[in-house]
């Protein structure tokens, strides 16, 4: 696992020199990228949800394609379109940003949900169909796509199936007082984003996702992550819980963190530690809870105190 530390290490660092005082937020931003899922991030205006993006695409040696969202796109100015050649009277696929493997969708919930679903294709099968055709997209392929809360004049909220796509949904927050001071430091003469370049290949990339699906998951820790989403679907405060696609997630989240904290066997603490950031997103909390108040974050918070935590996960022992 020293590989993927290494990997990751480099990959955090050189995001830190953009974003200050948020490790374990950029830490959850990479172990979406090992865990070959797509990140969305959530958060109010201007606390940095776009430069921990642009960051993390301009740390990897990968194309890199950036789509702003308004009301008024439209699904091929994502997935492209296919243009008739006079002079070879066929015609041909001119591909739209989506073709890259580093995508920056900023304001996902600024686009009509006609213009969100065009990502669904993208998102699932790594491929889009224009006009009947079928193109495949490149690897390795994330979506990064922000998003500002719902109550916001001018947002359309995302459909369910749109969330579940998503690997893991993470927040930036607002810095302390010592961190703010620090951002108005670095960006005196400019910003730092302007200047940072790649760290890691493509080849990097591929093997580090390669060699987290190595890392061992005992019996007990893939019980404890069924019984977690299988939880989501029995509770009282929950009208739609999590689907199969979250326990995947889990699983794989699971091996990720353990291999950048130099394991190569996952423990039920890692699942515990990523379950709020992969599954909050795909619940859909009942009408009454949300009268009282009752978040996504509250109810997950009360099932893992609920659930107990199983012993083991080490890797056995081969004579």
């Amino acid at each position: 696992m020293a590989q993927v530390q290494d990997f990751v290490q480099r990959v955090v660092e050189n995001i830190e020199r953009v974003i200050v005082g948020k490790h374990q937020t950029v830490q959850l931003a990479v172990i979406g990228l090992l865990c070959q899922g797509h990140l969305l991030i959530e958060d109010v205006p201007g606390v940095g949800k776009t430069m921990l993006a642009r960051s993390l695409a301009r740390s990897l040696g990968c194309s890199f394609g950036r789509i702003q969202f308004t009301p008024d796109m439209l699904p091929s100015d994502v997935t492209g379109v296919s243009i008739f050649n006079k002079a070879t009277q066929h015609f041909e696929y001119q591909p739209g940003p989506i073709m890259a493997q580093v995508v920056l969708i900023d304001e996902i919930n600024r686009a009509t949900p006609k213009t969100q679903a065009a990502l669904l294709e993208a998102m699932e099968e790594r491929q889009v169909t224009v006009d009947g055709t079928s193109y495949p997209l490149p690897r390795p392929f994330m979506v990064m796509a922000t998003q500002n809360p719902v109550e916001y004049e001018g947002t359309f909220s995302l459909p369910e199936a749109q969330l579940d796509r998503f690997a893991m949904r993470i927040g930036v927050g607002y810095p302390s007082l010592s961190d703010e001071i620090e951002v108005l430091d670095r960006q005196q003469f400019r910003h730092p984003v302007q200047t940072l370049e790649a760290v890691a290949s493509v080849d990097d990339v591929l093997a580090a996702q390669e060699a987290i699906k190595s890392i061992y998951v005992s019996p007990v820790v893939k019980e404890y992550i069924v019984r977690v989403v299988q939880a989501t679907r029995q509770h009282d405060d929950i009208y739609l819980g999590a689907s199969p696609r979250g326990s995947l997630t889990l699983y794989r989240a699971g091996q990720a963190r353990a291999a950048i904290h130099g394991r190569d066997f996952v423990l039920p603490d890692d699942v515990k530690a990523v379950v709020p950031t992969v599954l909050a997103h795909r619940l859909i909390i009942s009408p009454g809870a949300r009268l009282r108040n009752v978040t996504a974050q509250d109810v997950l918070e009360t099932l893992l105190q609920k659930l107990p935590m199983p012993e083991g996960g080490h890797k056995p022992v081969t004579a």
